[in-house]
């Protein structure tokens, strides 16, 4: 049974951040995950989840300054002490929220930084955080993005990650696949899902034009979500849409994969 989580960076977002737990939950889901939350302490973070019943799955490492255009600094050669930092952040925060993964968002290659040098950059802050989450018993995952939301991102492919984690040496890395950004990049959802499934370790969705609920574009959700299915994934499915009108209003293509 496919298990879907709310991302309340992207729905709900008509109401403030505390009331989009209960939410959430009224919504029928029973777990959440959050791009960033360090905004609010740890604990109100988990009063919220409690009194919602809810648990959270997934949240990011910190990824500079945001509201800049900064989307992520793990291949920023000069920042490697503020990743270290923020990956220590991040353990905390996975610690007191009960998360057991967290994502790094490579981030966009700075200006007169080569990609080698991003390169060798990345993989060593990926070595670092996959060992320091491993001893906190989390595991660390790594998302390809297309290049046409965030230009200058340094992964755009499922395969440069699969192979960036082999370079990496680390078996405490997995890829985050989200069905967005990879049907933008590549198409061949379904084929590549099982050709890289033990390598994946969250998926997300959206569909494309718009980055909408699923139904509102070109990916045939029925069929691909069915097959994820059928390929006997047991890890949770995040909902990180923008709604095309109310997230309550575009709620409607859930209904087949309730219990």
């Amino acid at each position: 049974m496919l298990k879907f989580a709310a991302n309340l960076s992207m729905l709900f977002c008509e109401y403030p951040l505390a009331q989009r737990f209960a939410l959430a939950a009224q919504a029928g889901f029973n777990a959440v995950e959050i791009q960033f939350p360090y905004s609010e302490p740890a604990q109100t973070l988990t009063h919220a989840l409690k009194s919602a019943d809810l648990h959270m799955v997934l949240h990011n490492l910190p990824a500079g300054d945001w509201a800049a255009g900064e989307r992520g600094i793990a291949c920023h050669p000069d920042r490697m002490a503020e990743f270290r930092d923020g990956v220590e952040q991040a353990i905390h925060y996975a610690q007191v929220l009960g998360v057991p993964q967290l994502n790094c968002l490579a981030g966009i290659v700075p200006p007169n930084v080569s990609q080698a040098q991003a390169k060798a950059t990345l993989i060593n802050n990926l070595q670092y955080a996959a060992h320091a989450l491993e001893k906190a018993s989390l595991r660390l995952l790594i998302e390809p993005i297309n290049h046409f939301d965030i230009p200058g991102f340094f992964l755009n492919h499922t395969q440069q990650a699969i192979d960036l984690i082999a370079e990496t040496g680390s078996h405490n890395i997995r890829v985050q696949y989200d069905l967005y950004h990879m049907q933008r990049m590549e198409g061949e959802l379904t084929q590549t899902l099982q050709r890289h499934m033990t390598q994946i370790g969250h998926i997300q969705l959206a569909d494309t034009p718009g980055r909408h609920e699923p139904g509102s574009g070109e990916i045939n959700f029925p069929f691909v979500l069915n097959a994820i299915n059928a390929m006997g994934y047991e890890g949770w499915i995040g909902c990180e849409y923008i709604p095309a009108s109310t997230t309550e209003a575009g709620l409607g293509w859930l209904n087949p994969y309730r219990k």
